[in-house]
């Protein structure tokens, strides 16, 4: 006779509460807000960390709606990459893997006068 020895129960890993944007993450955010502040465009924002998503809300006027959402999303990591920008109307401009180079499409666009 062969006795099994019982395999201890491993209960299935649950995914996390809520998704939030890290410390370099947000330091790649605030770097373009401030700039955008100071140049007198944006005004106001919002923090909304969700049980599948994070969203940053940049506003011109706090009462109006957002006027570009910076999105993380875990479960797109592997697809698209997990970071998007959405504009107002919902329109995606810009979806990747590195944060950076998808918040370019939201840099104001250098003006240089030709002699």
């Amino acid at each position: 006779m062969t006795q099994l020895v019982p395999t201890p129960f491993q209960p299935p890993e649950r995914p996390p509460e809520q998704v939030c944007f890290d410390r370099r993450e947000f330091g790649v955010i605030f770097s373009l807000y401030g700039r955008m502040v100071a140049a007198g465009e944006w005004r106001d924002y919002g923090l909304s960390t969700l049980r599948e998503m994070a969203v940053f809300s940049i506003f011109r006027r706090t009462a109006e709606m957002p006027l570009y959402r910076v999105e993380k999303r875990p479960a797109m990591r592997a697809k698209q990459g997990m970071f998007a920008v959405v504009a107002m109307d919902g329109r995606i401009l810009r979806r990747g893997h590195d944060l950076a180079q998808v918040l370019r499409v939201l840099e104001p666009k250098a003006v240089r006068l030709v002699d």
